[in-house]
């Protein structure tokens, strides 16, 4: 089938979302000296280039940023090895995955325990429009949209917008709304969590700033991480927001459902897909969020039927961030003129 873009669908009426489960049980077991060297070869870099973009301010401010901008890729891959560790998928100790994703937590800006939880209730909930609001984009049916006042039908739009999403937005997210647990702010845990997490950053931004001075917080910390972090939300982003995604009511909602059909597999170069640990996979990670990133290739060579379901490519991608409105009636993702044209 195709979507009203014309680009090809494949149908999903043969696939069972329950039934994978099972099957994808089998691929669960993270390779202990795998994921070891999956953390080697992405932190080993990322550190070796912050020295090297650290020695090049005596050079150049220009080359300086460039390599700060080249790390943002194994900052990237550094989110998505704690994503990994939030999920116990990483190693099969919990705890050790559990203080390895604090760890990197410090050089993501994420508090790992905060984070986790909030991922978990957009696992738990992703597609459900009743329980919208917490780890997700925040998304608005046609009937909402069209209640809503002139003022906030303004905000939400603004909201939307790809410069407030993707430009202003991931700064936004990491810097400031990572310092607080958001949403959760009512358990001790969560407080901890994001306490500790801000004393680390402010140790390490200071321990910096008085070996090196304000250029290297300038010139190589902000850059990789505002580049990595808007490639962060990005992905986020088109992994449940494209024209044919899945959106429920509650009492019709199912898990598994919503996780296969409602996820994105975002087909990407080999050497963006390994920036990013194949997390453009989304949809068989939402429905067995446990398998390893470097096992979801493997999924998708033993089963055709999964590497076929909800492809986008990058150029298809772009045109997702037009998208701003479920509309139950047809069933996909509407543009702000497309409603209009509704109406």
């Amino acid at each position: 089938m195709q979507n009203k873009s014309g680009a090809a669908q494949p149908d999903h009426g043969p696939l069972h979302a329950r039934d994978w489960v099972k099957t994808l049980s089998k691929y669960r077991e993270p390779d202990v000296g795998r994921s070891a060297l999956e953390l080697a070869v992405t932190l080993v870099p990322f550190v070796a280039l912050w020295a090297l973009a650290w020695l090049s301010l005596s050079i150049s401010a220009w080359l300086t940023i460039a390599i700060s901008l080249c790390n943002a890729a194994f900052l990237l891959r550094l989110f998505a090895i704690q994503h990994d560790c939030g999920h116990g998928a990483f190693f099969n100790n919990r705890t050790l995955s559990d203080w390895l994703g604090r760890v990197l937590g410090v050089l993501t800006l994420t508090p790992y325990d905060v984070w986790r939880r909030s991922h978990a209730l957009h696992h738990s909930a992703a597609g459900n429009l009743g329980r919208r609001g917490i780890g997700d984009i925040h998304t608005l049916t046609v009937a909402e949209y069209q209640a809503l006042s002139p003022l906030k039908r303004l905000g939400y739009r603004l909201y939307r917008h790809p410069i407030v999403l993707f430009g202003l937005g991931p700064g936004y997210l990491f810097f400031l709304q990572n310092r607080l647990p958001l949403g959760l702010m009512a358990n001790a845990r969560y407080w901890v969590s994001a306490m500790c997490t801000n004393a680390a950053i402010l140790i390490t931004l200071s321990l910096i700033l008085y070996f090196g001075g304000l250029m290297p917080i300038l010139l190589i910390f902000l850059p990789s991480t505002i580049l990595a972090a808007t490639a962060g939300v990005w992905l986020f982003y088109v992994q449940h927001q494209f024209e044919a995604t899945h959106w429920e009511e509650e009492p019709d909602w199912d898990l598994h459902h919503a996780a296969l059909h409602g996820s994105s597999h975002y087909v990407l170069p080999s050497v963006l897909q390994w920036v990013s640990a194949n997390i453009g996979i989304h949809h068989v990670h939402h429905l067995y969020s446990r398998i390893p990133f470097y096992r979801l290739p493997e999924v998708l060579r033993d089963h055709t039927a999964l590497a076929e379901g909800n492809r986008m490519t990058i150029r298809e991608s772009l045109a997702s961030a037009r998208l701003h409105l479920w509309d139950e009636e047809s069933r996909t993702l509407l543009s702000f003129a497309q409603v209009r044209a509704l109406r």
